[in-house]
């Protein structure tokens, strides 16, 4: 598989400006292993395997558990994970695949109940970046894996 096209060459500015935001959320009020969950499961449902691979790497890294990292598609079913991760995971799944309804006044308590306003606002945000990259990595056909040494993902041992 090859790379459509390298949009960080082809327009650096935007791409500095999207990172510069992404590099924000790092001090939002979201833990990180909530962020590493969130940024692989929105992966997963826009069928980023670009990204998919990347977070999990950086889960990895991060000290995640493979074990846990297996479960992520399949959170609901899995006694795995939290009931404040299990909240943004469905907080992801509501404002990453939007419906004509927008995200349930239901959902919104649900979530609520485990995250207090600020962090609900800093993880919408947090879902609104990985969005962001997942869709211009499956518009170029981002190759998993090719950015590994850059990022120092080869740290994860996973391969």
């Amino acid at each position: 598989m090859t790379q459509r096209l390298n949009y960080a060459q082809l327009s650096p500015e935007l791409v500095k400006k999207l990172t510069a935001f992404t590099m924000e959320l790092k001090e939002s009020s979201i833990e990180q292993t909530i962020k590493d969950l969130v940024e692989i499961r929105a992966s997963q449902i826009n069928g980023c395997s670009f990204c998919v691979d990347m977070h999990s790497k950086e889960a990895k890294i991060h000290g995640e558990r493979e074990l846990r990292l297996y479960h992520v598609a399949a959170w609901r079913e899995s006694t795995l994970f939290s009931p404040r991760e299990r909240a943004a995971l469905a907080w992801t799944e509501a404002v990453t695949k939007l419906s004509d309804t927008g995200v349930p006044d239901e959902l919104y308590e649900k979530v609520r109940g485990q995250l207090s306003e600020k962090e609900v606002s800093d993880l919408t945000f947090q879902v609104m970046a990985i969005n962001a990259w997942n869709r211009i990595s499956v518009a170029v056909k981002a190759v998993p894996g090719s950015a590994d040494k850059l990022y120092g993902l080869d740290r994860a041992g996973l391969e």
